[in-house]
């Protein structure tokens, strides 16, 4: 199995971004799985354009884009991306888009199609907090999961794909206060158990991942 997985490099002031950090000391294989690894910018449109341009060089079998999501206390695969781009600030080429559509064509949203039930267990078995999420945000990484996902759909690919967001690393909140952070091992090693999980689970299982509100 082919996985890509892609990080995003820093924005917003922050001079490291997690989500790369973490892709970068993925090894090259992990069993009969082969990770290959990208960057992409943190901008509105150039994400899906630098990623797709990946998925037709390497054809993957899973997508798994990860990005950072600070004041998160647990890794959080997304449930869905919607169909809008609504920056609270600008990203890194200086666009702030304002309730845009993505795809005027497209539909208002998309749901993740990796077994995200199935990552939230087996990150948790590995004694890391991680939990669903239902709102992917309005910013770019919002952006690049329907990006990825329209791709898909629009060319009949046989790829599952979605995001994982990831909390702060400690070195982020040096000068923060009361704001969750993971340390770098901890954040690999549920990257890892994700990847894995996608490979073990090709549909969805049933784990109690929910929320009240």
């Amino acid at each position: 199995m082919k996985v890509l997985v892609t990080g995003f490099d820093p924005f917003g002031g922050e001079s490291i971004n997690p989500a790369f950090e973490v892709i970068k000391k993925l090894p090259n294989k992990i069993e009969n799985i082969q990770i290959f690894k990208l960057e992409v910018p943190t901008v509105f449109q150039k994400a899906i354009s630098v990623t797709t341009g990946k998925i037709k060089e390497i054809e993957p079998d899973v997508i798994i884009n990860i990005g950072q999501a600070g004041g998160r206390y647990s890794i959080t695969p997304e449930r869905i991306a919607i169909n809008i781009n609504d920056a609270s600030i600008s990203d890194n080429e200086s666009n702030q888009p304002k309730n845009i559509p993505i795809d005027n064509n497209g539909p208002a949203a998309y749901f993740s199609t990796l077994p995200i039930r199935g990552i939230v267990k087996e990150i948790n078995n590995i004694g890391v907090p991680a939990s669903i999420s239902n709102t992917a945000g309005t910013y770019v990484c919002n952006n690049l999961m329907y990006g990825v996902l329209n791709y898909i759909n629009k060319n009949n690919l046989n790829i599952r794909a979605g995001f994982i967001h990831i909390p702060y690393l400690h070195e982020q909140v040096v000068n923060k206060r009361n704001i969750a952070s993971f340390s770098i091992e901890t954040l690999l090693e549920g990257i890892k158990a994700a990847i894995i999980a996608c490979e073990k689970y090709k549909l969805d299982i049933d784990y109690i991942s929910g929320e009240i509100c």
